[in-house]
């Protein structure tokens, strides 16, 4: 049997391009500075993976920022407002990706969402209808040439061509199949270069193929690869899906001409009977997705066999795959030093699940129930130390119906919050963070070191409260935040101070381009020994007369932004957080503080792709459990809530269901379907959509944000209206975020004035 993967990390074991990028952004190094970074990187994988026998070894998995914006680029799907600015082809890739802001111009960023179920983001490519679609960029040529000079051939990775028209936003009157034609061309000619070139398989991602789809999507995608396939010569073609099954369309895929086909058996609920119950074509390979992508626990190679043998009994051709890329998982346990063996032993990091590969990949072709590895591994799976909290497990099972729901109704409580904060039309906030400058980074280290004392960090952390709530009054914004100056990462930081977690050193995963997070381990049932943020919060309304947020995550998001248990349900998980964020929120108002953030920034990320199961596998326990955690507050208490780039459209009566007082979310690089969506729907809850993108180091002016914030008064009453960034401004600098927030407050006030 041989053994495959989707793609892999792509930023470096220890963040390598990351950092050598962020400079390249500074004008620190040269572009050929960062190209050697990269390729080195791209060596080190490349050599890892054929080191530990991988049969195939995907390439054009890197990317400086992103795998679709690359797709884009590479068949000229640029939208000519970055051409114009006479860019390098790489600082107009970044410009796509960031923004632009300098002597060649001013442009704001492609929009930017979720990578379907992750939290990973993507750049949503634009085109209009003067865009010629064709092979115009080189880049994964370079890459599988680049390769095969190590001696090394590789299975080039693209998005596939139905995936891509997909995700695409149409910004003319064309759509989708209008540029069908073009991108068969495209796709066809692509193919066919690599022929030539030497390789043996090429993968074409289509992971959209796992929601639910129409006639006329199906249509499309055998439309696409009807013309494409057609010009693959003597090449072989992978169609790879992931994140789900394809239910919708197994057999059109299984009826055209593929070589190959990836899927998900671990997401895709119904893969396993799919195959089953149609059988698979015998002159087809089946790339079977078992060894998970997403998260970081070992895999179970009796379950894995299992399938792997069930499948061999039918005479399929099976190589063993990962279930999607592994870039959703950190690259190495070896940089993990701290963690004693009895947790890291039931782990594998992107680098280990190539170990299991090879594992499984021996094991398949033997009896292998007596074999070493196996029953090592089997073991594991028969323990589990310091994960039970009786009194924790007790306290879910005492929820009751009532404790999910807040008195007296929201109505009531708008008019007794206007009364008691008084606040001018269009209020001014921020999402919470403040710029995480270097003096605050070796501040937080020093005390992770021991060496300054807990009392030193403190100070030092509340100097910055104090000058930040300074520098916010004097901006004029009116509602404040303390800045979390204390804080490494929204959800890390809570973890750390929850029973039931673990803590990695150098876990990193991309969250997008440069931005990296490192997620904490849900290792055991949760809850708080004690308060978390009351002293910080306090301290700072102690400085102001003005409101002070309380800023909190919520318990989806911090279970969505952790690596999840397996041993038991999502829903009991992430009740068990909501009860501790509970206790935290009833804390903060019992000490002053009046309104309170908890957000919900990946809300979505877990929304299952097919509508029909929104409801009953998701939706019917994370909108109760946001409830559950602010239900016990007074009316006088304001409740806020934050969500980031996803889209929100179609669940956004669910989202109104969560019963806060306040709703904000990103708006800036998105259009307004949200908008027309809040007034279609009636949305009850007051909103404050993003009117700059923080996650660019442009700064918009007052009438740009004034723009925004008339378009959104076409949807939105003037009473309902909140003024706010697109998200947590601790990733930007000083200047930028100061001068933004003058913009924001300004702009604000100009509404006012003619309200």
């Amino acid at each position: 049997m041989k053994t495959s993967i989707i793609g892999y990390p792509r930023v470096g074991s220890l963040r390598e391009l990351k950092f050598t990028t962020e400079k390249y952004f500074r004008g620190e190094i040269s572009v050929e500075e960062l190209q050697n970074t990269a390729k080195e990187i791209r060596k080190t994988q490349w050599t890892l993976q054929k080191n530990t026998g991988l049969d195939f070894i995907p390439s054009n998995d890197f990317s400086f920022y992103d795998m679709t914006l690359d797709t884009a680029v590479l068949f000229n799907i640029i939208p000519e407002r970055y051409t114009k600015l006479g860019l390098s082809a790489l600082d107009t890739y970044f410009a796509m990706a960031r923004g632009y802001q300098g002597a060649a111009g001013d442009v704001k960023a492609l929009a930017m969402k979720k990578w379907f179920n992750t939290n990973y983001h993507y750049m949503v490519p634009e085109i209009d209808d003067n865009t010629e679609i064709k092979l115009a960029g080189t880049k994964p040529f370079d890459e599988f040439a680049e390769a095969k000079a190590l001696g090394i051939t590789t299975k080039p990775v693209i998005i596939g061509a139905f995936t891509l028209l997909k995700l695409l936003r149409y910004v003319g009157k064309k759509q989708a199949t209008d540029y069908a034609d073009a991108v068969i061309a495209a796709y066809a000619g692509l193919l066919e270069k690599f022929v030539a070139a030497g390789a043996e398989w090429v993968q074409f991602d289509e992971p959209y193929l796992v929601h639910d789809l129409t006639s006329e999507d199906i249509a499309l995608f055998e439309t696409l690869y009807q013309g494409i396939l057609a010009k693959k010569g003597s090449g072989k073609v992978l169609l790879q899906t992931y994140f789900g099954d394809v239910r919708d369309c197994y057999g059109n895929i299984t009826a055209l001409a593929f070589d190959g086909i990836g899927l998900d058996f671990l997401e895709g609920r119904k893969t396993k009977e799919l195959v089953e119950a149609n059988g698979f074509p015998q002159d087809k390979v089946l790339f079977a997705g078992l060894v998970n992508g997403k998260n970081i626990w070992k895999n179970h190679y009796g379950k894995t066999l299992e399938v792997i043998n069930t499948l061999k009994a039918k005479n399929i051709n099976v190589v063993l795959n990962t279930s999607c890329s592994l870039l959703h998982v950190p690259y190495t346990l070896k940089n993990e030093t701290k963690l004693p063996e009895k947790y890291t032993e039931h782990f594998a990091f992107a680098e280990e699940k190539l170990q299991e590969l090879a594992e499984l990949k021996k094991l398949a072709d033997v009896d292998y129930k007596l074999d070493a590895a196996f029953l090592e591994n089997t073991s594991l799976f028969a323990t589990r130390p310091d994960c039970r909290n009786n009194a924790v497990q007790e306290r879910v099972a005492a929820i009751r119906e009532e404790d999910f729901t807040r008195l007296p109704v929201f109505k009531e409580r708008e008019a007794i919050q206007k009364k008691e904060f008084a606040l001018p039309v269009f209020p001014t906030t921020t999402i919470g963070s403040f710029p995480q400058t270097a003096d605050v980074k070796k501040n937080r280290t020093a005390r992770r070191k021991g060496e300054i004392s807990e009392e030193a960090y403190v100070e030092f952390n509340k100097k910055k409260i104090a000058e930040w709530v300074q520098i916010q009054k004097e901006i004029g914004l009116d509602v404040l935040v303390h800045g979390e100056f204390e804080r490494n990462d929204m959800v890390e930081y809570f973890g750390e101070q929850l029973s039931g977690y673990l803590f990695t050193e150098k876990a990193w995963v991309q969250s997008y381009g440069t931005r990296c997070v490192k997620p904490p381990v849900i290792w055991g049932d949760v809850s708080r020994e004690k308060p978390m943020t009351v002293d910080w919060s306090v301290y700072a309304q102690s400085l102001t007369k003005k409101p002070m947020k309380g800023m909190l995550t919520g318990p989806v998001t911090i279970l969505n932004w952790s690596f999840p248990r397996e041993d038991i349900s999502l829903k009991e998980s992430t009740y068990q957080i909501a009860l501790a964020i509970r206790d935290e929120v009833l804390d903060l108002e019992a000490n002053g503080i009046r309104v309170i953030q908890v957000d919900e920034a990946a809300l979505r990320e877990k929304l299952p792709l097919r509508r029909s199961d929104w409801y009953k596998e998701y939706l019917d326990w994370a909108i109760p459990a946001f409830r559950l955690v602010h239900s016990g507050v007074k009316a006088q208490t304001q409740i806020h809530t934050h969500m980031c780039y996803s889209e929100f459209t179609d669940i956004i009566r669910a989202i109104d269901d969560m019963d806060a007082d306040v709703i904000t979310f990103e708006a800036s690089r998105s259009d307004l379907l949200i908008l027309d969506s809040l007034k279609e729907n009636h949305f009850k809850t007051e909103v404050g959509p993003g009117v700059y993108d923080i996650h660019s180091p442009r700064v918009p002016s007052v009438e740009e944000i004034k723009a925004a914030l008339e378009k959104m008064l076409t949807r939105i009453a003037p009473e309902k209206l909140w003024v706010n960034p697109d998200c947590g401004l601790k990733t930007r600098g000083v200047p930028e975020t100061v001068a933004s927030l003058k913009h924001l407050v300004e702009a604000a006030k100009e509404l006012r004035k003619e309200a």
